[in-house]
């Protein structure tokens, strides 16, 4: 075996899988915003996914800023050299992450230095299996940060909020499926995909789980009763009414996928694997001598939903507000604000994630927030010919990682608006009513869409300490468009849908599988 051309054949795989949405999972999402009502927060969102994944397709860049964790499922036929493949692999994740096309992920977990190519200590995961066919099958999943910690793993039997006791059978398996959908919320970009692993120990719980995810979004479980666990959870999950980004609406579940193993008597785990609806996975069928892609996986020929409209104006009608905010923002111009208007960003914003939001707790500011605004993102950004940085992908970061500070920060510097994903607790809430602050809910994954606002990055600070995902980026923005979904009055649509999704979850509380 030569393999001559499979580093190219890889690099090809994961510039794919970054930068295209398999037609499975686009189809899903075309079925969701069919769903949903003209003008209401899901549908703007649903929008906005729609065109993202458009141009990511037409730029050949990220769909997501957070390019994730690259995990690779290959079968290789008796004699592959898999210590070839795997280096291979790694050269063509460097050249990857060199030209933009993923974001450095790859982080020391003592010190936190990045290794700022994607490689490191287990990274990437490469699974490896090996089968009697003579092709080389590879996949490839790039799951992100902020569906990865919203997975969740059940030891039954249990207490579940909302659903009581779960028991040790098919019915207590249903109800840890509805749950884990539920406490995911808005934090993992909904609409989502779960993929669930019945039994095994927690480990292979956890790899029975992500393995259902490279399943197709629209294929039949050979389990019977599993196909009637699925169908079920697709028909009940979208009826707690948590939606797009967590907003509220029909769709909150875009797929289901189980898939079961045996167990030790004295355990008995249900693993489930979330995934957001940038369900970036795709495959390639290689020539186990040159190494050349002979077919794609998941790229059939089945279409793909047409643009939809814009439906800013029809939000409006609905009884949203559009206001238009350069920054600096005064206090009252935040305090105006209230949960549902639409707000579009003008001006200069600073990008701030975990490593900043620790440093500003006990250090000044390298420059000054007063009436500025804090984005949750982490960039993939690049160097231009001439040696300027460039914003190759720039959507939102999960926000509740930074409750523990942010309304400390907020109060100590001045600042008018967070912009993140998913919400953020009670202590922010009360800081924000405190201080004269807005948060404000970007859509999860649209990395194109807003890095297409970006205008110009006026400069860096932290680089060489934090690496580029945590450094803090100064950027001039315009029209970036974003949802006040906590106000300065102390309302949260977070906490509103989580209270009425809770609710609904009862209903599925009594048995139905016997």
């Amino acid at each position: 075996m030569d393999l001559k051309a499979f580093k190219e054949s890889m690099y090809q795989l994961i510039v794919e899988t970054s930068t295209y949405l398999p037609p499975d999972v686009r189809a899903s999402i075309a079925k969701a915003k069919a769903k949903e009502n003209a003008g209401t927060r899901a549908a703007l969102s649903l929008s906005t996914i729609t065109d993202n994944i458009h141009m990511a397709e037409d730029n050949v860049s990220p769909i997501c800023q957070d390019t994730g964790l690259p995990t690779f499922l290959i079968k290789t036929p008796v004699g592959a050299n898999q210590l070839e493949m795997t280096n291979m692999i790694k050269e063509a994740l460097v050249q990857a992450t060199k030209d933009g096309k993923l974001r450095p992920n790859s982080v020391d977990s003592l010190t936190g230095a990045n290794s700022g190519d994607n490689l490191g200590e287990g990274l990437p995961v490469i699974k490896y299996e090996q089968w009697e066919k003579d092709d080389i099958d590879v996949r490839l999943i790039l799951k992100g940060g902020g569906c990865e910690n919203k997975n969740i793993q059940y030891s039954l039997p249990c207490e579940l909020d909302g659903l009581g006791r779960a028991g040790r059978d098919l019915d207590g398996i249903r109800k840890c499926i509805m749950h884990s959908v539920y406490q995911a919320q808005g934090q993992g970009c909904s609409a989502g995909f779960i993929g669930v692993g019945i039994g095994g120990d927690r480990s292979a719980g956890y790899e029975l789980a992500k393995k259902q995810l490279f399943r197709e979004a629209d294929d039949m479980n050979p389990h019977p009763e599993l196909q009637k666990l699925e169908e079920y959870v697709m028909d009940h999950a979208n009826e707690l009414g948590i939606g797009t980004m967590g907003f509220g609406g029909e769709t909150t579940l875009l797929g289901c996928k189980i898939g079961v193993m045996n167990r030790i008597p004295a355990s008995f785990f249900v693993s489930v694997a979330y995934n957001c609806w940038a369900f970036r996975r795709l495959g390639v069928v290689v020539d186990p001598q040159s190494g050349d892609i002979q077919r794609w996986l998941y790229k059939d020929e089945r279409p793909i939903e047409e643009e939809v409209e814009k439906v800013v104006e029809q939000a409006k009608k609905e009884g949203a507000r559009e206001v238009v905010l350069q920054a600096p923002i005064t206090e009252d111009q935040i305090r105006d604000l209230k949960v549902g208007d639409v707000v579009i960003l003008n001006g200069q914003m600073h990008t701030g994630r975990d490593a900043l939001h620790k440093y500003l707790m006990d250090h000044d500011a390298p420059v000054d927030l007063q009436g500025e605004v804090i984005y949750h993102c982490g960039p993939v950004m690049m160097k231009d010919e001439n040696g300027q940085w460039e914003v190759k992908a720039a959507g939102p970061t999960t926000s509740i990682r930074e409750e523990p500070y942010q309304a400390d920060i907020i109060k100590k510097f001045g600042v008018r608006a967070v912009i993140g994903k998913g919400g953020m607790g009670a202590k922010t809430l009360a800081g924000l009513k405190e201080s004269g602050a807005v948060y404000l809910n970007a859509i999860g994954g649209a990395a194109q869409y807003y890095a297409d606002c970006i205008t110009n990055v006026s400069g860096v600070d932290f680089l060489e300490e934090f690496g580029i995902p945590e450094a803090m980026w100064h950027l001039e923005v315009q029209g970036f468009a974003a949802i006040v979904t906590m106000d300065a009055h102390g309302n949260s649509l977070h906490a509103d849908v989580a209270s009425s999704s809770l609710d609904k979850l009862a209903q599925f509380k009594e048995p139905v599988f016997k």
